[in-house]
């Protein structure tokens, strides 16, 4: 029943590493950028959405052309243009793909800790967190620019401190303090994004060990 996933080939491995799925070492925090992934069903077009956000991961918003991304693919310009209707088309299906991926993201980590108390879960929630700083950092950056990018973060950014501060309203009941607490985590994440030099793993991990310790004194 469903899909019945393969052993990854050569060059799907390097394109995970690309967008920090596998063997993307300090730039992954709490673990790879996730995408669904088989090889054997991948269409033309996930490839072209693939290898758009593994360059908006290495290059920013700038680095998406057309031109590049299908010199990398070995493809032309003519596959592109049958998968998307113009430049601005592919950018909308990219920013689709980077909230898709990110609720889903969110929906993977709540559900990891739901059935902890939710003291226990906000010490635990930071190793099932899956951010891409470099991804992040690009969002954020195309979002300054554009509209629509920006409401993409938007939606993004409030899904992430409505499942912070659903935790927290378990632990401040009626106190009116959860949104504030959930805040902390949740802006040190959009500050190690775009912070320079970048923040490491091991950073992050342990800066979310030290915040996890701090949860039982918050009443």
């Amino acid at each position: 029943a469903g899909l019945r996933q393969r052993t990854p080939s050569t060059a799907l491995m390097a394109a995970r590493a690309r967008t920090g799925q596998v063997g993307a070492g300090s730039d992954v925090i709490g673990g790879p950028y996730h995408t669904v992934w088989y090889d054997r069903h991948m269409t033309t077009r996930d490839r072209w959405l693939n290898e758009g956000m593994a360059v908006l991961a290495e290059q920013g918003a700038r680095g998406v052309r057309v031109d590049r991304i299908a010199a990398r693919l070995s493809l032309t310009k003519g596959s592109f243009h049958h998968h998307f209707d113009g430049i601005a088309d592919y950018h909308r299906a990219l920013w689709a793909r980077y909230e898709s991926d990110s609720m889903d993201a969110i929906r993977r980590a709540v559900t990891a800790v739901s059935d902890l108390p939710p003291e226990r879960a906000l010490m635990e929630l930071p190793a099932h967190v899956v951010f891409d700083p470099r991804i992040e950092a690009a969002m954020r950056g195309w979002a300054f620019e554009n509209d629509e990018a920006s409401a993409v973060q938007r939606r993004v950014d409030a899904a992430r401190l409505d499942a912070l501060i659903s935790l927290w309203q378990q632990i401040l009941p009626g106190s009116g303090r959860a949104r504030i607490a959930a805040l902390v985590p949740h802006l040190l994440m959009i500050g190690a994004s775009v912070a320079l030099p970048r923040p490491t793993k091991t950073d992050m991990q342990e800066v979310f060990s030290l915040l996890a310790t701090l949860v039982p004194s918050v009443h």
